[in-house]
């Protein structure tokens, strides 16, 4: 994907989930993410952090996590959330064309992580909202399935071929998992929660065995 095209597709993304955040009631802000311990308002703060966060704080978080990569992200997201929700809803309109990059962050990462991050909250929360577009969603899934850190999908999911229904795209090999680029990047990213739209053998095998 191009780059610019990416960053269209992000500040995109942004504002769709700023739309749908804008319209929570305080309930809803502090229920249950897709993410276990998260909260909504902790994965909504986490997911617009990238297009602002500095690498001083990313490493003074590190240090207090001692080095222990999913504990910094956890407790660096439980802080963000503590912020009154004004303002990370205020946070999306603001950086919504931003095209700056946590540290570490590669290839299509801000995009793949605004568009799964908008899925923890809207499943979660039972709410509608529109699909990822499909070039995005095969995009991140590229990303994915080439980088072994943080989500160790092609490890996870060796044994499985894993095919769109919707987009010319593949991985893997083994039993059939097959269905929308969307629900295969949810995946992929360690999400069960579209299994039900994935069909064939494989997928059988992972409802079982979730």
């Amino acid at each position: 994907m191009q780059r610019n095209r990416m960053w269209e597709l992000v500040a995109e993304q942004r504002l769709l989930l700023v739309g749908l955040l804008e319209g929570l009631d305080e309930e809803q802000w502090n229920a249950d993410s897709l993410c276990p311990g998260w909260r909504v308002r902790d994965v909504a703060a986490h997911a617009i952090a990238p297009a602002s966060t500095s690498l001083v704080r990313v490493l003074r978080a590190i240090l207090r996590a001692r080095g222990d990569f999913n504990s910094m992200i956890f407790f660096d997201g439980r802080s963000r959330g503590d912020a009154p929700v004004e303002q990370i809803a205020a946070d999306y309109r603001r950086f919504a064309a931003s095209k700056h990059r946590a540290p570490g962050a590669v290839g299509a990462t801000p995009l793949t992580d605004i568009m799964v991050h908008a899925r923890d909250i809207s499943i979660a929360l039972d709410v509608e909202y529109p699909p990822m577009p499909v070039d995005a969603a095969r995009a991140g899934a590229d990303l994915v399935w080439r980088l072994p850190f943080p989500f160790n999908a092609r490890r996870k999911l060796a044994g499985y071929r894993l095919q769109a229904s919707d987009a010319p795209w593949s991985a893997g090999a083994g039993a059939l998992v097959e269905g929308p680029m969307e629900a295969l990047l949810l995946l992929l990213t360690g999400r069960n929660a579209w299994l039900s739209r994935l069909d064939g053998p494989g997928a059988e095998r992972l409802r079982l065995e979730s």
